[in-house]
C-alpha cells in the first residue's frame, strides 16, 4: 500500500496536509512546525501504543526519532513529531485499514513538502539517495519483500 502526505506551507505552528491512500484522498492531517518529520519514504505498521494505550499506525526508522504515530489532534500543541488526525474515526478507520494490509503487504508513506515551482507544488517521490522506496513504489510490488523490517521492536518503546 502506498500512502502520501501531501504538506501545506507552514501557518503559524501548525502544518496541515493530505493524507492521500492508493491515489485516493484520506484525510486532513495536522503537524507541528519544528517537530515534524523529514520529508522522506518510511515503512508503516499498526501496533500497540503504550501511550495511548490501543492500537494505532507507527512511522518506522525515522532518522533520530521514535514512537511517530498518526493519532487523533486538533492543536499543533499536540504532537511532538506524530502526524495529527481530525478525529477519532478518522482514526480508527485507518488504523483498521492498515492493520489488515499490513498482513499481505508493506505499507509505505511518502511524505512530501510543499516546493513553489516544481510539478504540482510537491517535489516527486522520495528525495534520499539512501531510499529504496522510490523503486517499490515505481513498480508498485510491495507485498512480503521486506516482512522482517516492517516491525522493528526497538522503535515501537515510546510514543511522541
Amino acid at each position: 500500500m502506498y500512502i502520501r502526505l501531501i504538506r501545506n506551507v507552514p501557518k503559524g505552528s501548525a502544518i496541515t496536509g493530505r493524507l492521500v491512500i492508493n491515489g485516493r484522498w484520506f484525510c486532513n492531517t495536522m503537524e507541528r512546525v519544528g517537530y515534524q518529520i523529514p520529508a522522506l519514504c518510511y515503512h508503516v505498521a499498526v501496533t500497540m501504543s503504550p501511550k495511548f494505550k490501543r492500537l494505532l499506525p507507527i512511522v518506522q526508522n525515522v532518522p533520530q526519532r521514535s514512537g511517530i504515530r498518526f493519532h487523533v489532534g486538533k492543536l499543533p500543541k499536540h504532537s511532538t513529531g506524530c502526524i495529527l488526525l481530525p478525529d477519532r474515526e478518522t482514526e480508527s478507520k485507518l488504523t483498521n485499514l492498515l492493520k489488515e494490509t499490513q498482513a499481505n503487504e508493506e505499507i509505505i508513506l511518502e511524505v512530501t513538502d510543499f516546493r513553489p515551482g516544481t510539478e504540482y507544488g510537491y517535489n516527486t517521490l522520495c528525495p534520499s539517495s539512501e531510499c529504496a522506496c522510490e523503486k517499490e513504489i515505481r513498480s508498485a510490488n510491495f507485498a512480503r519483500r521486506h516482512s522482517s523490517s516492517i516491525l522493528d521492536p526497538t522503535r515501537l518503546s515510546d510514543d511522541c
